[in-house]
């Protein structure tokens, strides 16, 4: 006779949980993490699934990954839909599985909608520690939505900023964001147009733009920026000069010339794949360098990488398990 199958329970954590559990310097920690994996090919991340539902202004993505060493995997459903904040709606929703390597077995189910836009904070904070000067100190934010607060948030941790300047499509938008902010965080964050918000010493573009809104002429010797909105074939938030003039670095090759902020400008041939300095895993490994002189424009293409999710989600599963936080369902 063969063996009683075990039951299957699951940690499940809401975002109240995963709140609770988690500190930007630990999802810091789990990205620069991730970062590293990548870089040294420990990794089976295979590219996004997408669902594409026109009808409704929105798509679905599935994200698996595997972090080898790590002895974590699972995968990540996240949705983008442009109207859902006419029905109350955030327009980025997510979940995520944590699955054991050795069995298959689903260990934890958990809200991923606020650690997604931890774990996009966290990747630009990464990159601003390994791209931007040292002394940067003022933060252009393009946009003024959650991942424009977790961009503020994150990078204030890794670098002495003093003054966030903000932009929107409606300056009562970049206003109402520089008031929320207010309790929030002790720098001052003003409205300015966007011109003025691209003045900057990091710039954190975070729009779902299909055609450049950030100027070349606007970007000045020694800026940053973390380019985070384009995240799908057709969008992009940069004019392609400013590419050119830039070091240029992905979170992976393959997803960020598929749907970074770099995807369109390959495709008209306005920059070449010889304008892409490399990923930033191989930054952070040491394996290439990152900025060279203080008047580099360095660039960080951010899209979002599943191995980030699955590092984040261990941790986050580790520290609930420490502190007994979540409820546990039995499958079977």
């Amino acid at each position: 006779m063969g063996k009683t199958a075990r039951h299957v329970d699951i940690l499940f954590l809401d975002q109240k949980d995963v709140r609770a559990v988690i500190t930007p310097e630990e999802a810091f920690e789990a990205v620069e993490y991730a970062f590293r994996m990548h870089a040294y090919r420990k990794v089976q991340m295979p590219a996004k699934i997408y669902l594409d539902y026109y009808r409704f202004r929105g798509d679905l993505r599935a994200m698996p990954a595997y972090i080898v060493p790590a002895g974590a995997s699972g995968v990540k459903i996240v949705n983008s839909h442009a109207n859902n904040s006419r029905a109350g709606l955030p327009s980025v929703m997510a979940i995520f599985v944590l699955v054991e390597p050795e069995t298959g077995r689903p260990i934890s189910i958990m809200d991923a909608t606020y650690f997604t836009d931890l774990r996009t904070g966290a990747a630009g904070a990464v990159a601003a520690a390994y791209l931007s000067r040292k002394d940067a100190s003022v933060l252009g934010l393009v946009g003024a939505g959650r991942q424009a607060m977790a961009q503020l948030v994150a990078i204030a941790r890794v670098r002495g900023i003093r003054l966030a300047k903000v932009c929107a499509k409606t300056n009562k938008e970049a206003v109402d964001f520089a008031d929320r902010m207010r309790g929030m965080t002790d720098i001052p964050v003003e409205a300015c147009d966007m011109k003025d918000v691209c003045d900057a010493d990091i710039v954190s573009t975070t729009t779902p733009s299909r055609r450049p809104i950030v100027r070349d002429e606007w970007i000045l010797p020694g800026t940053h920026i973390n380019a985070v909105g384009a995240d799908a074939p057709g969008k992009q938030e940069l004019e392609p000069g400013i590419l050119k003039r830039a070091r240029v670095f992905l979170d992976d090759f393959g997803q960020a010339t598929h749907s970074g902020e770099v995807n369109v400008g390959l495709s008209t041939s306005e920059i070449v794949p010889g304008d892409i300095q490399g990923e930033i895993g191989e930054v952070v490994t040491g394996k290439k360098k990152g900025r060279v002189s203080r008047k580099d424009i360095t660039i960080f293409d951010s899209t979002g990488l599943a191995v980030q999710d699955v590092s984040i989600a261990l941790k986050i599963y580790r520290n609930a398990l420490k502190v007994h936080r979540g409820k546990v369902l039995r499958l079977f």
